[in-house]
């Protein structure tokens, strides 16, 4: 028993950090938290006397558990939707939320994770791993089957697919807020002009409204194409309610009491490079949203 509560003290240290690494690996919440659940229960049944380094040694459990939950995910391919927004944390405007903050440890924008969905299982582990958690090659490894030398390619090819990528938002959160809030009064009031000059001429906007209807998720490019999908949040019941997603300025679209959708924006250089929407019913119900009251 003292072995064990000592291991369960370790691993409580651990968990949002196991957390962090699984949701990055993973980009689901719910299944982040599998993962993380699965390495307690591995530890719990490991020798205590055989663990000199108990932290390692739980990264590595949830890197493998992960890493075959991509592959499988990979394989079966289960959502057959055309778009696939990861899972938002969706936190209070004032970033009073101290667990959901712990999640995102190092800022890791929405943006980024939707790019992190396009690279192979193994390259997204040897990148989130090195590049995210320092952890070094010599430890990625074992864990991909790979030669130190082809751990650090695989990373380096991760790093290359991500080069461009409207990733990391501005670091000034009121700069965000008063932008998003201009594109949410902008589309309130239909002004066109306004929109065109606050979103960046290449913007990315992805809606992930789930696998049915077929064909109602999809990727828009370029503030002409965005602007015509006439936003509104006008009329009896709709709100825009200001959030941070994944530490981001970003916004919950309620109408009544049912959240709507949950849109994260990456403003850079002052203009909107990306819209991430997340609106697919079955996936909003998941999420704690009971801050908003």
């Amino acid at each position: 028993m003292h072995d064990q509560d000592r291991l369960a003290e370790r691993f409580e240290e651990n968990r949002a950090r196991l957390r962090a690494v699984a949701y990055r690996m993973l980009g689901s919440l719910g299944e982040a938290e599998d993962a993380v659940q699965e390495s307690w229960l591995r530890l719990s049944r490991a020798d205590a006397s055989e663990l000199e380094n108990v932290a390692g040694w739980l990264t590595t459990v949830v890197a493998r558990v992960c890493l075959d939950m991509l592959r499988a995910r990979k394989s079966k391919r289960e959502e057959s939707v055309d778009v696939h927004v990861p899972d938002p944390v969706v936190s209070p405007e004032d970033g009073t939320d101290p667990e959901r903050e712990a999640i995102l440890a190092d800022s890791v924008g929405f943006a980024l994770l939707v790019v992190l969905d396009t690279l192979a299982p193994a390259e997204r582990l040897a990148f989130v791993l090195h590049d995210v958690f320092g952890v070094p090659f010599d430890e990625i490894a074992p864990i991909v089957d790979r030669s130190p030398a082809a751990a650090r390619q695989l990373a380096s090819r991760a790093r290359r697919r991500l080069q461009g990528a409207p990733a990391v938002p501005d670091a000034d959160f009121a700069r965000q807020r008063s932008v998003v809030d201009a594109f949410v009064a902008a589309s309130r009031g239909g002004d066109f002009g306004a929109l065109l000059a606050i979103l960046d001429p290449d913007v990315v906007l992805r809606l992930d409204r789930g696998p049915v209807p077929a064909g109602a998720s999809k990727e828009v490019r370029g503030a002409r194409a965005v602007v015509d999908l006439g936003f509104r949040f006008s009329g009896d019941g709709w709100r825009a309610r200001p959030v941070r997603v994944n530490g981001a300025a970003g916004v919950v679209v309620t109408h009544g009491e049912r959240a709507f959708a949950v849109m994260g924006f990456t403003v850079r250089a002052g203009t909107i490079a990306a819209i991430d929407i997340l609106a697919d019913p079955a996936r909003l119900r998941e999420l704690d949203l009971g801050f908003l009251g």
